[in-house]
């Protein structure tokens, strides 16, 4: 796994919903090799942590990267903290990505709150060929609508409290999706309780490829630390994977819930 280690200058600082923030950053060396589904893992001040946060989107061209991100605790308030012209300490990219394949024709990719971000990176490569779902607690919680619209996706929007979109969780209209037409691929990423039942559901339909990406608190992010662990299977064993260096993007049927 290769990766880099240093503080890059933040180009751009947004706010873009409640406690929620959008930073792109200068970082030529990481952009070049980053991938869909990998994340920064950020040093704040005055914390020994760092913070896993995940990729939003990759400009190879203009060698930056957009992360997004929640407020969570004291650490990733400070994150947010910095403004335009400050540096960020980062390791990047980790972590294994999304399996891509430019001879698909249907994709679904489907994120619940602030999983949905790492979906953006996805849907500029799928394009026309993907239908977004999206889940947020509110109205005021949701984000990135316009993003996914402006690389031609399909988007379709849940909130809990139906005060925007369907009223009702992701699966409703995954379900219908994979009823009526199907798709060569599900990519999600979101609440664990959300996964497992989109995990089931494809295993239901018979999708070819289904691929979650694990929201989980790590220390050191490369995978010597042993704390991410999560339980999968291979070759038909149990095996405890680390989710900041074996995913965190892993295929569902290798994931013991």
């Amino acid at each position: 796994m290769k990766y880099t280690q240093g503080k890059y200058r933040i180009l751009k600082k947004t706010a873009i919903a409640r406690e929620m923030y959008s930073f792109i950053i200068e970082c030529p060396e990481v952009a070049e090799i980053a991938q869909a589904g990998q994340f920064v893992h950020i040093r704040a001040d005055g914390f020994t942590l760092r913070r896993p946060v995940s990729i939003c989107e990759i400009d190879r061209e203009k060698g930056t990267l957009r992360i997004v991100f929640e407020i969570r605790g004291e650490g990733t308030a400070a994150i947010a903290r910095l403004n335009e012209g400050s540096l960020i300490d980062m390791l990047a990219p980790l972590g294994k990505g999304f399996t891509v394949n430019e001879n698909f024709k249907r994709v679904i990719l489907v994120g619940g709150g602030i999983g949905t971000p790492p979906m953006l990176s996805l849907a500029q490569i799928y394009g026309e060929r993907a239908v977004v779902i999206t889940g947020f607690r509110s109205a005021d919680a949701v984000i990135l609508q316009k993003d996914f619209k402006k690389v031609g996706a399909e988007t379709i929007l849940c909130t809990d409290d139906g005060s925007l979109g369907i009223h009702g969780f992701v699966t409703t209209p995954l379900e219908s999706i994979l009823n009526n037409g199907g798709a060569d691929a599900v990519y999600a990423c979101g609440p664990m309780p959300m996964l497992k039942n989109i995990a089931a559901l494809c295993n239901e339909k018979n999708v070819d490829l289904c691929e979650i990406s694990l929201e989980e608190r790590m220390a050191c992010g490369i995978g010597a630390c042993l704390g991410c662990a999560c339980r999968t299977k291979r070759n038909d064993e149990e095996y405890f994977a680390h989710v900041c260096k074996d995913g965190p993007v892993f295929n569902a049927k290798e994931v013991l819930w």
